[in-house]
């Protein structure tokens, strides 16, 4: 090729871009700053939406004919993941969760959302975050994920611990309760909520991080996503193969319904409300 006089044209290589800049050094580029795996973990647990009933001998929440779905502070974890692999950040998100064989209902709505497969630890039995995080560590070690995200903390229990825990079990560092999440070389900036204010933490990867509300707002699922979610791999593994400890540590004795809120007064001015508070026994 030869250029014209005072055109600034020039051969380009065969690798070369349009704009001057190697095409194989951008995709080296790209793969140098680019996570393999982010690992999610998703829990089953009855819908947000739905009225929690107690079985009449008190011996735990109605499940039967109730509506499930995945956590939502998981869902959340999962929309973040997504897009740290849509932004070129990773180049594989997958799901795993523990539970019975149902589990796999919530395993597709993830795989539906988009990521690339499932593994279902399958027990029938209910895991306590300890051994929970033992059986997150196992696939760890099996899988070798750069970035582990979780829900701050699953709306059945509400116990908060299985992240910190699975941190400590792994070695790595754990920045929780995230509301901002900005990948760096090699580093994950997390900007989290606390009393006086936003508190922002750089941790080295890997890292576990978990998940709170406002970190995002998870996508919805449309049909063809949930067609094209069945073809998708989802690995069943017996929770004994990996030889973790799931024994109770605890026992629930007995499960109570919250007690009803009395019906409000109405009241005229100052001085009533006083004789209502009064009347309630509160000195003022």
């Amino acid at each position: 090729m030869f250029a014209g006089a005072g055109t600034g044209s020039r051969t380009r290589a065969p690798n070369e871009s349009p704009a001057g800049r190697d095409d194989t050094a951008i995709i080296e580029s790209i793969q140098e700053h680019c996570m393999d795996k982010v690992m999610v973990c998703l829990k089953r647990v009855v819908d947000y939406n739905v009225r929690i009933r107690v079985k009449p001998d008190n011996s735990g929440v109605v499940t039967d004919g109730v509506k499930m779905s995945i956590n939502p502070f998981d869902e959340i974890a999962l929309e973040e993941a997504l897009r740290i692999r849509e932004q070129g950040k990773a180049s594989e998100v997958f799901v795993v969760s523990i539970g019975p064989e149902d589990c796999q209902q919530q395993l597709r709505t993830g795989l539906a959302m988009g990521a690339d497969r499932a593994i279902l630890v399958a027990t029938d039995n209910e895991t306590e975050p300890l051994a929970a995080a033992g059986v997150f560590l196992k696939l760890i070690e099996k899988e070798q994920p750069d970035l582990v995200i979780l829900g701050k903390q699953a709306i059945d229990d509400d116990c908060s611990q299985t992240p910190q825990m699975l941190a400590t079990l792994w070695g790595r560092p754990q920045a929780t309760f995230a509301s901002k999440l900005e990948l760096g070389d090699g580093t994950v900036t997390v900007t989290r909520e606390v009393d006086a204010g936003l508190e922002v933490l750089e941790v080295d990867l890997p890292a576990v991080i978990s998940a709170d509300l406002r970190l995002n707002e998870p996508r919805y699922v449309k049909l063809p996503d949930i067609m094209k979610a069945k073809k998708k791999p989802l690995e069943s593994i017996a929770i004994a193969d990996l030889g973790v400890d799931t024994a109770p540590q605890f026992e629930t004795v007995t499960f109570e319904s919250p007690a009803t809120r009395q019906k409000g007064i109405m009241v005229n001015d100052v001085d009533g409300l006083v004789g209502a508070l009064r009347d309630k026994g509160f000195s003022l």
